[in-house]
């Protein structure tokens, strides 16, 4: 088995060298991950400079990519040109440092280098730990070792990729594993003025995370409740419930 992994915090982010050494175990391993942090990046794709890319022993037995672009630029020219000779089997994203829930798969970047290799027709799993520090990565690279063998064997559904997040606990407080609808997050933007050596004003985006939805079948509660939440993503943004009432309008 062959496994691109990549995320948005950096080729030399702890999560991405914990899940490495853990799924070298199952398979060959090759990381292509951005060249700093990237988060919030979104999809976002480089179109307009050249892309670097410097080889590195991200350790034994795991070569690694660093790449002057974004998270999907990683995975696409991981797949298109790093891997051409032998393609991955499936691509992973993380494991992010904090949480990927709800609203938060919009600007994810962890969560788009998924939706790449899904875009590339590979299937591809997000995975993120949450908490705010003292990241302990462990159990969500044991638990991504065993959900690999479960995607490759039942297959996933095109234009989807499975979202994971982990509980901020021990491995042996986890209470269990829930398959779980995305929940709703917003963020209250606040932006701080401040201005340059040169007297120009520039802003720094800022601002407290407030969830909205309390779904007991959300990933937000899964993962309040100490429970491993799995979610399928689907990123066909089509609101088909709408087509039938937007033909009634007078738009041409």
């Amino acid at each position: 088995m062959r496994i691109l992994i990549s995320n948005d915090d950096g080729w030399q982010a702890e999560g991405i060298r914990v899940l490495a050494e853990r799924l070298k175990k199952v398979g060959k391993v090759v990381v292509v991950a951005p060249d700093r942090q990237r988060s919030a990046a979104g999809h976002g794709i480089t179109l307009h400079r050249p892309l670097f890319v410097q080889y590195h022993k991200l350790c034994e037995g795991v070569d690694a990519y660093a790449v002057s672009g974004t998270p999907a630029d990683c995975v696409k020219i991981g797949v298109n040109e790093i891997m051409k000779d032998a393609p991955p089997d499936i691509v992973v994203s993380g494991i992010n440092e904090g949480s990927n829930l709800g609203s938060d798969v919009i600007y994810s970047g962890t969560v788009s280098a998924a939706i790449e290799g899904a875009i590339q027709g590979i299937p591809a799993i997000a995975v993120s730990q949450c908490g705010h520090s003292h990241f302990d990565y462990t159990g969500a690279a044991d638990f991504t070792a065993k959900l690999i063998g479960q995607v490759l064997q039942h297959g996933l559904t095109k234009d989807t990729v499975i979202n994971v997040n982990y509980p901020a606990v021990k491995p042996d407080a986890v209470k269990g594993v829930k398959v779980a609808t995305l929940g709703e997050r917003r963020y209250h933007n606040d932006f701080q003025k401040h201005y340059s050596p040169r007297g120009e004003a520039y802003y720094w985006l800022g601002g407290d995370l407030k969830d909205l939805d309390v779904h007991p079948d959300s990933d937000i509660q899964a993962v309040k409740d100490d429970y491993i939440a799995v979610s399928p993503v689907h990123f066909d943004f089509t609101h088909f419930g709408l087509m039938n009432e937007l033909k009634k309008w007078t738009l041409d």
